[in-house]
């Protein structure tokens, strides 16, 4: 019996560890060839002893389970060596059929405190970052779909955060780049879907070496998977990216502790129609004060109730 990815091939980005590491050793464990990428050059462990560095870790973990990967130390926030990422996957396997775009950072401070430059990193590798390797890819699929006369193989799995759907009061940066993807996502959904490629985006939740100042309160199970593991992550990713997902497209799917939520699109909840040419101050007085009135205090666009989801 074929797994479900054998003969697809796949970049990872910030694969090195976390969940971006979970996320490629699935893809490996369901047949796909790997490209890991994890920005950082080889260095030296805590022992002082050498170390090949994360990516290549990673991929010779893929390879000594049997699997194909190689690894890749470039920026997916540069433009250039975001190329070359796309393109060592389509020299190395042929073509490239699997994107997940996982890699980032955090700088988190409240607004008022916040320094132009944490606002530019955070920025420059989430979306730009997504942008990359997604206009690289896309770029690949069209060429493809139109030397075939139709459609193509791609799956886009992109990575925003409950950050932007709940709103986070220190993480102005990283809730407007998370937003940004999804945005991208929808977008890229919708200009690819003609190619057969799909484009989704997920909100995980884990406990990397990214957010573990996030979760320090949070203590790990002595017994079992620890609800906030990468593990419970690394399953959606698979699917997402597997032909049994082709008709999913433009999603945004909630994910972690053994539970996937998906979120529902936004949708008009009042309309105030003009009773003149156009409205008055007066008018709008009228109409949006006492409808806001109405409203739970403190409500805002932000979904908070999806920081309360949880396996059931």
């Amino acid at each position: 019996m074929s797994l479900p990815l054998e003969g697809l091939s796949a970049v990872v980005t910030g694969a090195g560890r976390g969940l971006g590491r979970a996320e490629a050793l699935e893809l490996a464990r369901l047949g796909a060839a790997v490209v890991v990428n994890d920005y950082g050059r080889p260095g030296r462990d805590g022992s002082g002893e050498a170390s090949a560095g994360p990516a290549e870790e990673v991929a010779a973990e893929i390879r000594a389970g049997g699997g194909r990967a190689l690894a890749h130390t470039g920026d997916v926030a540069d433009f250039p060596q975001a190329r070359a990422l796309v393109e060592l996957a389509i020299g190395e396997f042929g073509k490239l059929d699997i994107l997940v775009n996982n890699a980032g950072i955090l700088r988190d401070r409240m607004v008022f405190s916040m320094a132009e430059e944490e606002w530019d990193s955070v920025i420059r590798v989430h979306l730009k970052g997504h942008f990359n390797t997604t206009r690289f890819a896309a770029a690949h699929w069209r060429e493809r779909s139109k030397a075939a006369g139709g459609p193509v193989y791609g799956r886009i799995v992109n990575t925003s955060s409950e950050a932007f759907l709940a709103g986070s009061a220190g993480q102005p940066n990283y809730a407007a780049a998370k937003g940004g993807i999804v945005g991208l996502t929808t977008s890229t959904a919708l200009a690819l879907a003609k190619y057969g490629v799909t484009a989704n985006a997920i909100c995980p939740r884990a406990r990397t070496r990214m957010t573990e100042d996030v979760f320090a309160g949070l203590e790990r199970p002595d017994e079992g998977l620890d609800p906030l593991a990468p593990e419970h992550v690394a399953p959606l990713v698979g699917y997402l990216a597997a032909p049994a997902a082709a008709g999913i497209n433009g999603q945004l799917l909630v994910v972690h502790g053994g539970m996937v939520a998906i979120v529902e699109r936004p949708r008009v909840a009042a309309k105030f129609d003009s009773k003149q040419e156009t409205f008055t101050y007066d008018e709008l007085d009228a109409l949006l004060t006492p409808h806001y009135a109405a409203l739970p205090t403190g409500e805002t666009f932000g979904a908070v109730e999806v920081l309360g989801l949880k396996r059931g």
